[in-house]
């Protein structure tokens, strides 16, 4: 039964909340075994309620094989036992929100695991089963259907088609493990339906949808025309009638969706927010954004204005789990993030990329909306190095090695800088090797430093919530962002009560304007209280 209705200032808790988003496998490890668990977690809840977030997003914990890091699900009902236990999670849940925190979960409907009780059905069932009826099974083209049904392109790269013993093709978006659903089917369609009431039913507050615009799919699945209109497998109508479903579940439940959307089309991104559909999406074009000032506050201008179109709240983010750590992408020549641009030894100057991580806490922290932060970044982690043959991540494998992949971000956390492995808790190897000199982040040794990143984080945080100025809680469509007058490659606006963020990305020192008060900057001012290059201020006046 869904609880009893909130207030509405609680139930729109999402539209400012501060969410931390955790890669389980990477972030405390309770067992020893050399893999993070849900145990782990619960033992570092007293750290995430001190640093003041409101909400936990997990990656995927369900049973997996860990062939594209728990996004090939195989029982979206079951934990994965490196992680713990079904009760276990529920434990989690429930000792978060006493704590004053929510939890999201994520959701992968794209696609499952090769070993999904359904893939296996279909693979034993045969060519024209009902079973296979469930994904995209099809005959090859070429004399012999040695060729692929057609053209597309994995988003791993390469093809994504796979051939099996008895001729048929079957279709994945992603890796060869992660077999693509068939969203026509309405089993598909009520089995999912059926997941999210199983863990709104657990308590928790939220469902992250991976890779939302990719489900549906043209039923010919005809080769790939640039420029077509609508796209074969990309951003198709059908999906909204899908998320108009899940809303209705969601409401029963006072729950919210944040949905993984990658689109250039401002316009088609927003209609995924219409208010019968998802609550939230991600900010990609922030999150990939350079650290250049007219291109910040295009990204800040465009955010803002494509959501107020539809009354939502906008998102921001700097870095996830597939994403190179902020530190590092703000201290290269290229400062943007492009996938396609990854590459090794890449030159990064450390320092730099840090003094722009902490500017950029502040400017994402100070804009209207709800703030992610990724596990590792209030540590000011930077991207590691993976020794290649230690490199995990299908993405390096599926371009040829060419691509360093995603594990570089996704390395286990440091805790304790004394302590073996860094205090992550492994009385073995972790998963990923953690690099020379990571102790020096671990949060004991920032928690007792004024000058941290921690420490940055935690009083950022902390304002954020105290401040009235900063919320937008209950307010949908209100933008409460006021752009001021400021020197060229200056960025400053105003929030309400007297709130400003001033961030300064030109090579002069910038003046500040008036103000009675500096709650909070990202690194020193300079004798005459001007601001430095790449820092950030918030102040009162």
């Amino acid at each position: 039964m869904a609880a009893n209705r909130p207030s509405e200032a609680t139930a729109n808790w999402w539209r400012d909340a501060a969410i931390y988003q955790i890669y389980v496998r990477s972030f405390a490890d309770g067992d020893g075994d050399g893999t993070g668990d849900l145990a782990g977690v619960r033992a570092k809840l007293p750290y995430l309620v001190e640093l003041g977030v409101d909400a936990l997003w997990f990656t995927p914990w369900y049973l997996s094989p860990l062939a594209d890091g728990g996004y090939d699900v195989a029982d979206y009902r079951t934990i994965d036992p490196a992680f713990g236990t079904l009760a276990e999670a529920e434990k989690l849940i429930a000792e978060a929100r006493e704590l004053g925190i929510r939890t999201i979960i994520d959701i992968v409907p794209n696609h499952v695991s090769d070993q999904h009780a359904w893939f296996r059905a279909a693979l034993e069932a045969g060519s024209g089963s009902p079973e296979r009826d469930l994904f995209h099974f099809r005959t090859g083209r070429g004399a012999d259907g040695e060729i692929p049904p057609n053209d597309w392109v994995s988003e791993f790269g390469g093809t994504p088609w796979t051939r099996l013993d008895d001729g048929e093709w079957y279709l994945h978006l992603f890796a060869t493990q992660q077999p693509d659903l068939n969203w026509a089917h309405p089993a598909v369609r009520r089995e999912h339906e059926e997941v999210l009431r199983f863990w709104f039913e657990r308590g928790v507050s939220g469902v992250r949808i991976d890779s939302a615009a990719l489900l549906a799919k043209d039923p010919a699945l005809p080769d790939f025309i640039p420029g077509r209109d609508p796209h074969p497998f990309v951003d198709r109508d059908e999906l909204h009638d899908i998320y108009r479903s899940w809303r209705a579940i969601a409401d029963e439940y006072d729950g919210v969706f944040v949905g993984e959307v990658w689109l250039p089309d401002t316009e088609r991104f927003a209609r995924y927010l219409r208010p019968d559909e998802l609550h939230t999406a991600f900010n990609f074009n922030f999150l990939a954004c350079p650290w250049d000032p007219a291109l910040l506050r295009t990204a800040i201008d465009d955010t803002l204005a494509e959501h107020a179109s539809v009354g939502a709240p906008a998102t921001w983010v700097l870095c996830n789990h597939d994403v190179t750590r902020t530190v590092t992408r703000y201290g290269r020549a290229e400062t943007g993030f492009d996938f396609a641009a990854k590459t090794f030894g890449t030159p990064t100057d450390l320092a730099l990329g840090t003094r722009r991580a902490r500017a950029a806490a502040l400017l994402s922290l100070a804009l209207p909306g709800a703030a992610y932060l990724y596990q590792g970044e209030e540590l000011g982690l930077p991207e590691a190095d993976i020794p290649l043959d230690r490199i995990q991540d299908p993405m390096h494998f599926r371009k040829g090695g060419t691509d360093p992949g995603r594990d570089g971000c996704r390395v286990p956390l440091p805790w304790s800088a004394l302590e073996p492995y860094a205090g992550f808790g492994a009385t073995t190897a972790p998963w990923l090797p953690q690099p020379a000199g990571w102790s020096g982040y671990s949060a004991d040794l920032q928690s007792g430093d004024p000058d941290s990143m921690l420490s940055l984080y935690r009083e950022a945080l902390r304002l954020r919530r105290s401040e009235p100025g900063f919320g937008t809680a209950g307010e949908p469509g209100v933008r409460r962002l006021t752009w001021l007058d400021a020197a060229p490659g200056v960025l400053a606006f105003a929030r309400t009560d007297g709130l400003v963020c001033v961030v300064n990305l030109a090579p002069e020192p910038a003046e500040p304007p008036p103000h009675t008060r500096i709650l909070l900057a990202s690194g020193p001012l300079d004798p005459a209280g001007r601001l430095p290059q790449d820092t950030s201020v918030w102040l009162r006046v």
